[in-house]
């Protein structure tokens, strides 16, 4: 998957000049979004699907609409046609036409009755629905990812934090123990467990790093912008959370016609009804009509040629009578394909509202998760700085020292993937309502 994305964005880089795009982006999280929307490469190509679909419909239409057409020609016959016919006996040779031949017209056609394309405008237009409704879900999606990531970036960062300050404070225990060592004060083994300690905390923050410029390539690509754009994110994580009213959130009332999904699958239920209906119409007859004007010309000299018009009305009847059963079998394979379509509507009505009672829990617990692992937080440091003391009195030993630091590390991590739980879910929930 990184692979995948981190090709995208080379592939996107390459394709935007260094004009095109800043070389440093400052972004609140909503900036992100806004940004986004307006750069992102499939949110584009879903714009563009909207586009087509909207001049498809004046396609089908135009289609059916009264057409009209000119015409103009000559010809230079450069041997004539010749018969001979034989008059009382004596063969003679005639010739048929003229060295000069014109004409000019015009022609009006249109349908006067065509159930399928009726249908077809309908189609057409449901057609446009669904690109607009694919447009909204791709919108929605990249609005979720670029949250997501952002608050990633976030918590990516803030991690770091209390791993810089962690091992500040182990590097300046392990100088002290290392001095304590050389006086005979302390054991090897201390200084041993500390040196080890402080190295697997080493060996977290480089992997935090490369996780850090994994993330800032994801939202780099979501964005739309270049792989070398630096991009400065302006929001915290206590300014975000601070605005989480989770009772609030849980108040609101889910309404199924509301989200996109179903919407979605609302209208391709609707697309199968239209080709249920497409398939009769094919059984019913067509009629179209036409009118044309026309003015041939002949004659020997170019300039000296004799016209005569020529117009008719027209009129053409399609009845469908016989064809094999093939009208029959289109009829009930679109039958089978709108109960199909039924029953995915059904299925996907029950999912969401399942994924709904899920979410309205998982909002619950997250929330409380969130304030317990915090809680947990202030306890692990408290209990970690009363070991610290301990062991500069040598009340406590080196592994004393080093379990109530990996106590309290483990406490960060679990505090932040809470805290990373909870945007996510709120962020998830948000979208479920629309209102992401």
């Amino acid at each position: 998957m990184i692979a995948f994305i981190l090709t995208g964005i080379s592939a996107a880089g390459m394709s935007l000049s260094a004009q095109d795009q800043p070389q440093t982006l400052t972004l609140s999280v909503d900036e992100a979004v806004d940004y986004a929307l307006d750069h992102n490469r499939s949110v584009a190509s879903a714009r563009y699907e909207l586009l087509a679909s909207e001049k498809g419909v004046w396609e089908v239409m135009a289609a059916g609409l009264p057409s009209i057409d000119a015409s103009a020609s000559l010809s230079y016959n450069l041997a004539i046609m010749t018969r001979i016919i034989d008059f009382g006996g004596t063969p003679t040779p005639f010739k048929f036409g003229t060295k000069y031949d014109a004409s000019a017209g015009v022609s009006a056609s249109a349908v006067v009755f065509n159930a399928p394309w009726l249908v077809g405008v309908q189609t057409a237009k449901m057609a446009s629905t669904l690109a607009r409704q694919g447009l909204t879900q791709t919108t929605l999606d990249t609005k979720e990812n670029i949250r997501n990531v952002y608050f990633l970036i976030l918590t990516l960062k803030e991690s770091m934090k209390v791993v810089d300050a962690n091992l500040e404070n182990l590097n300046a225990i392990l100088t002290s123990t290392k001095a304590m060592y050389s006086v005979g004060m302390a054991e090897a083994t201390d200084v041993d467990q500390m040196q080890s300690t402080v190295t697997m905390l080493e060996n977290s923050r480089s992997s935090m790093l490369r996780s850090l410029e994994v993330n800032h390539n994801m939202l780099r690509f979501l964005l739309g912008v270049p792989a070398g754009t630096e991009i400065n994110l302006t929001d915290n994580l206590d300014d975000i959370t601070s605005k989480i009213d989770v009772e609030l959130l849980l108040a609101d009332e889910f309404n199924l016609e509301d989200n996109i999904s179903y919407q979605l699958i609302q209208s391709q239920h609707a697309m199968s009804e239209l080709a249920l209906k497409s398939a009769k119409a094919s059984t019913l007859p067509s009629l179209a009509g036409s009118i044309y004007y026309n003015r041939n010309g002949m004659g020997d000299k170019l300039m000296h040629m004799q016209y005569f018009p020529y117009s008719a009305v027209a009129f053409q009847l399609q009845i469908p009578i016989f064809a094999s059963g093939l009208r029959d079998a289109k009829i009930k394979k679109a039958q089978i394909n709108l109960e199909k379509s039924m029953n995915t509507r059904s299925m996907v009505s029950e999912q969401l509202l399942m994924q709904e009672r899920q979410l309205r829990y998982n909002l619950l617990n997250a929330n409380e998760q969130f304030k317990s692992q915090k809680a947990n937080i202030e306890i692990a440091d408290r209990v970690l700085k009363s070991f610290e003391n301990k062991y500069n009195q040598g009340m406590a030993s080196s592994l004393d020292l080093t379990q109530a630091n990996n106590n309290y590390l483990t406490a960060q991590n679990n505090y932040i993937s809470a805290l990373m739980n909870l945007l996510q879910t709120k962020v998830a929930f948000d979208k479920l309502m629309n209102k992401l």
